[in-house]
């Protein structure tokens, strides 16, 4: 009897049709788990469950909560999700999202409707990768909090204004500096939107220096963020508080 094998993925090239390619293997091939390797599904019962259970807290800036240390398994879905197309991962990503937000807002969750403002990511990139993550985990967070019964729109307002450097390997001062009147609002950010409660919402946080720039346009606007929510920090957290 001949042996089996494991049907193994192609390689494709990077663009929009590698991303639905991959997206479409992922449904027909499932990958081993992103989070650590095993299991032929792309999100084991594990990994699943670590996510599920990571308990929001606020990061070395107490304006900012993030659902998780950027640490493995976290760290490796996030990447999964954002540079190899692991679109499925969105939903249970958005869910840690989704309580990031929760513990941002604390007692000031449900006094009014929010608005999920997500970091807008450069044109390039969006174009290379096929689709815009951190707008995705921004949706699905929504999702997930209106089925908790909050009022949650997403609204994609922040744009740049020129090009920045890459940010690899330069300190949070020149981050600052290099990200400073880089984003702006949208002419749609309108007076529907004024009664709803801003925060900011990202993949990751790291200085915070560009959740700091978003927030300042976003003021500048009218539209104050009152906090800012990531699914992962790689800065140190303060400690966890119930999501």
């Amino acid at each position: 009897m001949p042996p089996t094998s494991t049907p193994t993925r192609p390689q494709t090239a990077q663009g929009p049709f590698a991303h639905a390619l991959a997206g479409l293997l992922d449904v027909l091939l499932p990958a081993r788990c992103a989070g650590c390797g095993t299991d032929r599904t792309q999100l084991c019962p594990v990994c699943r469950g670590a996510l599920a259970t990571s308990r929001p807290g606020p990061t070395a800036l107490p304006w900012v909560h993030a659902a998780a240390p950027y640490a493995d398994p976290v760290r490796q879905l996030l990447l999964a999700h954002k540079e190899r197309g692991a679109l499925r991962l969105a939903g249970p990503l958005g869910d840690a999202l989704a309580r990031a937000v929760r513990s941002s807002l604390g007692p000031r969750a449900g006094q009014a409707p929010l608005l999920l403002v997500p970091m807008p990511s450069a044109p390039a990139a969006v174009r290379a990768r096929g689709h815009d993550p951190t707008l995705r985990l921004a949706d699905a967070a929504a999702r997930s909090l209106r089925r908790s019964g909050l009022d949650t729109r997403t609204a994609p307002l922040l744009r740049h204004t020129r090009a920045v450097a890459d940010q690899a390997g330069l300190s949070a001062a020149e981050r600052r500096r290099n990200l400073h009147g880089a984003l702006t609002v949208l002419p749609r950010a309108d007076c529907r939107l004024k009664g709803r409660q801003p925060v900011l919402v990202d993949d990751l946080v790291t200085t915070g220096a560009s959740l700091a720039e978003a927030a300042r346009a976003l003021t500048a606007a009218g539209l104050a963020p009152k906090a800012a929510a990531t699914v992962a920090a790689a800065v140190p957290r303060r400690g966890p508080q119930p999501g």
